[in-house]
């Protein structure tokens, strides 16, 4: 849990989940869509007037660049399943991604979108409404900051702070009482340190328990990376998934939700090897379709694994889950080394849970 204090993990030892925050954050906006608030392909600019100016971008950078209309606006699927054109901007310089040399990504820096200390939801919102897209809406997918997105219309769209509208739309009912965007001063000593395995691969200290960042309350409520939890408490979250959105007598979604959210949303049944841009995300591209807030597995022959039907997602310090409802299982993984491809933990575990089914 702590090599430097000595500490072993514990049970109940608190994670960065990184971007395993994303599909909470999708369960919680299709809580809305359940009451009626909106349909999947409402745009977005129905609650954020200012995303009707958004461009796609052609070509060229600065004063140079070329961009055209959107042919369809940005759709609330979009934002759910990151098909809308957005990207990472710098977010991802945090975690030591290198520069991707996107012009649009420069636009981004240049109108200040940042997840960080002192930004809120609404602004990032606004800022996000001058960049221009990077392809048209719909039309391909890229990793992106959308789920950040979908964080700030649950809070436009509740009237409450994104982090008050988890705590009691899912974390309360759910019972998971370790789930935060940051860690209480009672709960640091079950706090892991975050590490990085260097090039010349040592394993170096990122992130100690007792000087970080996640010690504090943020100002940004990052839907799409911003949370902590335990074993326990994702574990719960999954069961709600693979039990069709109930656990313990508590309504979370209703099973056709479910049912819908993991299914393949992208563009006339297509791939990620045949949609997918960029570098980063936190999935193989073989074989693999995208919903509404979760990986799923396609073609478990073309993936090269087993569990075909299976839906999950993972986390930037190589944390995973998977949800399969045809074994009727449930898989959560935790550690904390980052960057998240240093090691194939994924697929070996699925290697060895699924060898290991024998009935």
């Amino acid at each position: 849990m702590d090599r430097e204090r000595g500490a072993a993990m514990r049970d109940d030892a608190i994670f960065r989940i990184y971007s395993m925050t994303k599909p909470i954050t999708s369960a919680a906006l299709m809580t809305l869509y359940e009451r009626g608030y909106f349909q999947l392909n409402d745009p977005v600019s129905r609650f954020f007037p200012a995303w009707k100016d958004h461009r796609v971008w052609v070509s060229g950078e600065g004063e140079g660049m070329k961009t055209e209309a959107p042919r369809r606006p940005l759709s609330m699927r979009d934002m759910l399943c990151h098909t809308g054109g957005l990207t990472y901007g710098a977010a991802l310089a945090a975690l030591g991604a290198p520069d991707s040399g996107l012009a649009v990504d420069k636009v981004y820096a240049a109108e200040g979108v940042r997840r960080g200390r002192g930004e809120t939801l609404m602004e990032f919102m606004d800022k996000l409404a001058r960049v221009p897209l990077l392809y048209q809406p719909g039309e391909r997918w890229m990793y992106s900051l959308s789920t950040d997105v979908c964080g700030a219309l649950v809070e436009k769209i509740s009237g409450q702070r994104f982090d008050k509208y988890l705590k009691e739309t899912i974390f309360d009912p759910l019972g998971m009482k370790d789930t935060a965007f940051f860690v209480a001063p009672d709960r640091i000593d079950r706090f892991c340190a975050n590490y990085r395995r260097a090039a010349d691969k040592s394993l170096q200290l990122l992130d100690a328990p007792q000087t970080s960042e996640y010690l504090k309350e943020p100002t940004f409520f990052s839907g799409g990376g911003g949370l902590t939890s335990t074993t326990e408490d994702y574990l719960r979250f999954c069961e709600m998934l693979r039990r069709g959105g109930e656990l313990d007598g508590e309504r979370i979604l209703g099973p056709r939700t479910i049912a819908l959210m993991h299914r393949n949303h992208l563009k006339d049944g297509q791939d990620l090897t045949q949609m997918a841009i960029g570098g980063f995300s936190e999935t193989a591209n073989e074989g693999v379709g995208f919903g509404l807030g979760f990986a799923t597995t396609l073609d478990a022959v073309k993936n090269g694994g087993m569990g075909a039907g299976d839906y999950y997602w993972g986390g930037a310090a190589s944390t995973i889950f998977w949800v399969d409802p045809i074994e009727d299982l449930t898989v959560v993984f935790m550690t904390q080394l980052m960057p998240s491809g240093a090691f194939n933990f994924r697929g070996q575990l699925k290697s060895i849970v699924y060898s290991s089914i024998v009935d």
